[in-house]
């Protein structure tokens, strides 16, 4: 098989995509993390994450019907800054906040499986049962984009139905009265905390960025890629609205906190029993699995991309297949060690951080560098950037506070990326330049 088959993914392939990555550690593992951040309020949070998501997603449909390309995000940002230092680590910054996601939905996918059994005395298996999920996705993606688009997109219709039952459900042993969470203690919270939380919402609904790095792939690109993107945040919005009024309406405050890695199987507790935490185990499972796939098959296009234009290292260790196969094999490795030794709520940190980073990136290249090639509202698009800005100061403000090593972390990767990335580069224009003056 080839790299790249064009015309192999429809629009409604190119949709279940997009909502495999979105409704998967979205709203299974973010959602306790933003109720924390945010208070009895949460469920608002992310349809304020939607706004600040749509204004962004603007910018990657513009360039989309420029520029679609089986490399996305990295031929965006390599059209605003060419062959650049800038252009590539923003581009090595996405995957990895991506790969960050993929390990996110793996240890979702341990921490919600165990909720059938003695959790606390298994704990330690969840990392193990997330790499086991990593390996069975890499599996799926060795084989054609046919079988990936039909397999996604059939089990993110399972899920997005089986996630909405669940939720009428709930909200159905409430008699539908949707409130806020019952608060036994009022929190202390601030202004840079609610906006901190809805950077994990932006988290949530970043998976559409999936849906740019099959451009090529996808029937119709010009107009299929744009049309998919809105179609996955407005299915996404309405899953995670609908959801978080269904656990804000069953649990108290406390409890949402203190389950924030598995709020939804504790909310189905006193709303559905134990049948219904089963029912809420099963759908987690195949989102994570739909999500992980999705992810993967998304970053292993973008790196062979970059690779294939000699922006990145490589190296073949003797493996055999194409570049594509190579960077598939790369992306599992890091997500396989992200697993294992990050936790919940750092890795979730984590990818914000990374992607608010590159997305600003991408709104500044669009704003300053395209505005001749590309046709896009200019006010929009500086909108977009002046909101990335906001919500990335106000969530690295509370990280500062909370949690000061993963902003740290986040710093120094971004520096190391940049250095090595600069280094390579001025490597690869110093052969260049001996080959030329050898001929």
């Amino acid at each position: 098989m080839s790299e790249y088959k064009k015309n192999s993914i429809t629009l409604i392939g190119a949709v279940g995509l997009g909502t495999g990555v979105m409704i998967s550690a979205g709203i299974f593992a973010l959602l306790g993390q933003v109720a924390e951040l945010s208070g009895k309020w949460f469920p608002l949070l992310f349809i304020i994450g939607s706004i600040v998501s749509g204004f962004s997603a603007y910018s990657y449909i513009k360039l989309s019907n420029e520029y679609p390309s089986a490399g996305g995000i990295g031929m965006y940002l390599i059209k605003e800054y060419g062959k650049s230092t800038l252009a590539v680590t923003a581009a090595l910054l996405m995957a990895f906040s991506m790969v960050i996601n993929q390990s996110l939905v793996a240890r979702t996918f341990g921490t919600y499986l165990l909720q059938l059994f003695d959790y606390g005395a298994l704990d330690y298996l969840v990392p193990f049962l997330g790499v086991g999920l990593i390996i069975f996705a890499f599996i799926v993606n060795i084989l054609s984009n046919k079988f990936i688009q039909s397999f996604t997109l059939i089990i993110s219709l399972i899920k997005i139905l089986g996630l909405i039952f669940f939720a009428l459900a709930a909200l159905w042993v409430v008699d539908f009265s949707i409130s806020p969470a019952v608060v036994e203690e009022v929190p202390q919270i601030s202004i840079q905390s609610y906006i901190g939380a809805t950077a994990l919402t932006i988290l949530a609904f970043k998976g559409f960025t999936t849906i740019t790095n099959s451009g090529s792939e996808i029937k119709n690109p010009n107009k299929n890629v744009g049309r998919a993107i809105i179609i996955s945040l407005i299915v996404s919005l309405l899953v995670y609205v609908i959801l978080a009024w269904a656990v804000s309406s069953n649990l108290s405050l406390q409890n949402i906190t203190e389950a924030k890695n598995y709020a939804l199987a504790e909310a189905a507790r006193p709303a559905l029993g134990y049948k219904g935490v089963w029912f809420t185990v099963i759908i987690a499972i195949i989102a994570t699995v739909s999500g992980i796939i999705a992810s993967i098959f998304a970053v292993s296009r973008m790196l062979a991309m970059l690779t294939n234009m000699n922006l990145i290292f490589h190296r073949h260790f003797n493996m055999p297949g194409s570049i594509q196969k190579h960077t598939l094999v790369y992306t599992v490795v890091i997500a396989i060690l992200l697993t294992l030794f990050f936790d919940l709520t750092r890795i979730a940190s984590m990818g914000a951080i990374l992607y608010l980073i590159m997305d600003m990136i991408i709104h500044w290249g669009l704003f300053r560098n395209l505005r001749g090639r590309v046709k896009a509202n200019r006010f929009i698009v500086f909108t977009a950037l002046i909101l990335d800005i906001i919500v990335l100061f106000a969530f690295i403000w509370v990280k500062i506070y909370s949690d000061l090593l993963v902003v740290i972390l986040s710093l120094i990767f971004v520096v190391i990326v940049y250095i090595g990335q600069k280094m390579f580069l001025s490597h690869q224009n110093l052969q260049n330049e001996q080959e030329q003056h050898k001929h």
